[in-house]
């Protein structure tokens, strides 16, 4: 019994179309959700630190204030009657501040500490006393040398939150401190909603401190009880997530905390619901689309299955020739049709696009060349526009000593031919341990680590890749003096920090690299080479980020141009083997006679 292929199509078409959508879209949806909460757990936790920071940076500016106004008040109320200079500039400060609504300033003495002054702003002036018995503070903990802030608020009247620390130490005994009342508003303003998100604010004990619901902050609502708080009040851990589960009237949800620097602790949350709804309308919509589908397949099926089949089934071998990197195809003399029709169309479109690829294989080889692979196929997914983003990298720079005497005594074959067999050499090393080299300038190289995508292992491969740069220098030099030439030295520099990553230039001529003070910055520690007598420095963000990984030792200060403060500067002497132990990399290269350099001069 013949079967025509049309009624074959149809009938694997509707088998195969709906046996895969329901588990499709079950899969999908259940991968979207997986997706979703993963997503939203790395949100939260995200949108917890930086909440952080900015608490951080709000208690940093607090704590500076109150210093200062502590520091006037304390000059006033020990300097000469007389002198009123202090207590001017007290008034002005402690009046123009309206976020600050009380100061008392103690000393310690032998027989206990005394208030040697004080300042507050109505109505506090005759609540004052209410307060600090309500919320007294733990002065064993300023004694200690000790940052102290606890909510103070009383319900009814105006919320406030009380700090102090302390504000002069001789001979490392604290002798006076200082102890401010500060508007809660201040931190009420920084737990506004971001979307789903709700966050608020705690203390190390679990009291409140600010809130959406400013109420909860007034009466010092005790939050202990709360999975997410009481993990963050027992962890040791700055950050965390949690997942709470459905409990009573509380729906189901997803906290993270992450803790600041001087005690309180910052939530975020969002329920589970919420984040599910995008899932529920997907599995709707991809039902909806596979039924759609599913009519237009099976009326095409039918209509072109018998000119079709054969010419696809052959274009499709040819495709996958393609595929593999074989280009040398004929497409409009493999497949055969009856008339000059869009199956013979399409066969010379597969010429043409066969004969594409092949000039873009040519390009894409050349141009992995210049940029690095990764960098091309990055610019390959996109389209090539000038523009780019702000990525944290860590930029090399390196440069030959002595480079341009070394040119002009030689014939410029010479020159070419020692550069091209260093940069082979460096650029192999650079290539291998991750990194993208940016440019030659001359002599020198710039490379980059951390584009076009980053890794956690971008500082430590950058480091690694400098210390094989220098054995691969002394066995160079080592063929280089065979040979009877002179031996090679260079000075390499790392720096970490942001900076903007893509095309620059204009539509007729475009270039494809990093600018910003981080490369400024590499490119000065590259210099400071000359003044420390060292082929490697790196400063102290690359430093943060290597952790113990290498051995290192503290160089000095420079300061460069275009930066308003000194860079501290560090030597590299090996790497930390698997069993913990630090291996020396050192050559006759590493170290020379330090000499002058320009627009570095080494900080006193």
């Amino acid at each position: 019994m013949r079967i025509p292929i049309s009624i074959k199509l149809i009938v694997i078409t509707v088998i195969l179309l709906i046996g895969v959508t329901i588990p499709v879209s079950m899969e999908t949806s259940k991968l979207t959700s997986g997706k979703l909460v993963e997503f939203q757990q790395d949100n939260n936790l995200a949108l917890a630190m930086s909440k952080a920071r900015e608490l951080n940076q709000l208690f940093n500016n607090l704590k500076d204030k109150v210093a200062l106004n502590g520091r006037l008040l304390q000059s006033w109320k020990e300097a000469n009657a007389s002198d009123l200079n202090y207590q001017k500039e007290f008034e002005s400060n402690f009046s123009l501040d309206s976020a600050l609504v009380g100061i008392e300033v103690f000393k310690y003495e032998s027989s206990g500490e005394i208030l040697i002054g004080s300042s507050y702003k109505k109505p506090f002036d005759t609540r004052i006393a209410e307060y600090r018995k309500r919320s007294p503070l733990d002065r064993s903990e300023i004694k200690e040398g000790n940052f102290v802030i606890l909510n103070s608020s009383i319900e009814r009247w105006d919320p406030i939150i009380t700090i102090a620390l302390p504000l002069i130490k001789i001979n490392k005994t604290i002798t006076h401190y200082v102890v401010a009342d500060i508007d809660l508003s201040l931190v009420q303003k920084t737990m506004s909603d971001n979307g789903l998100n709700l966050f608020f604010m705690t203390d190390k004990n679990g009291i409140v401190m600010g809130h959406r619901d400013e109420t909860l902050a007034t009466k010092k609502q005790n939050f202990s009880g709360n999975e997410i708080v009481r993990l963050a009040i027992q962890s040791q851990m700055a950050s965390g997530m949690k997942y709470l589960p459905q409990n009573g009237n509380q729906k189901a949800m997803y906290a993270a905390y992450a803790k600041t620097t001087f005690g309180p602790i910052v939530f975020s949350q969002v329920e589970e619901e919420q984040i599910l709804v995008v899932t529920k309308e997907l599995k709707n919509n991809i039902i909806q689309i596979v039924g759609y589908f599913l009519s237009v397949a099976l009326f095409l099926v039918f209509v072109f299955s018998m000119t079709l089949t054969s010419p696809l089934e052959t274009l499709t071998g040819l495709i996958h020739l393609v595929s593999k990197g074989n280009f040398d195809v004929n497409a409009s003399k493999q497949v055969k049709s009856l008339f000059k029709d869009e199956v013979k169309e399409l066969a010379t479109a597969f010429d043409s696009m066969t004969e594409g690829l092949k000039e873009r294989d040519k390009v894409k080889n050349l141009f992995n060349k210049f940029h690095g692979s990764s960098v091309t196929e990055d610019l390959m997914k996109k389209d090539v526009s000038i523009g780019g983003q702000t990525k944290e990298v860590i930029v090399f720079f390196s440069d030959i000593r002595g480079f341009t005497a070394f040119s002009e005594k030689r014939k410029p074959e010479e020159v070419v031919s020692m550069l091209n067999e260093y940069f082979a050499v460096m650029v192999k090393i650079i290539n291998a341990n991750g990194g993208i080299v940016d440019k030659f300038i001359g002599d020198a190289i710039m490379a980059v680590w951390g584009v076009p995508k980053s890794t956690k292992k971008d500082a430590n491969n950058a480091v690694k890749a400098c210390l094989e740069m220098r054995r691969a220098l002394a066995d160079l030099n080592e063929k280089r003096m065979g040979r009877k030439e002179p031996p090679i030295q260079i000075g390499m520099g790392l720096h970490a920090g942001s900076a903007i990553s893509g095309t620059i230039g204009s539509d007729e001529r475009m270039e494809y690299t990093i600018i910003g003070n981080t490369v400024n910055t590499g490119s000065r520690i590259e210099s400071s080479t000359k003044a420390f007598g060292s082929d490697l420095l790196v400063s102290d963000t690359v430093l943060e980020k290597v952790g113990d990984s290498f051995l290192t030792e503290y160089a000095g200060s420079a300061e460069v141009k275009g930066r308003s403060e000194p860079l501290k500067l560090h030597k590299v002497r090996g790497f930390k083997k698997a069993d913990g132990e630090y291996e020396i990399v050192v050559t006759p290269y590493s170290d020379y006679e330090a000499e002058a350099a320009d627009k570095v001069k080494i900080a006193s």
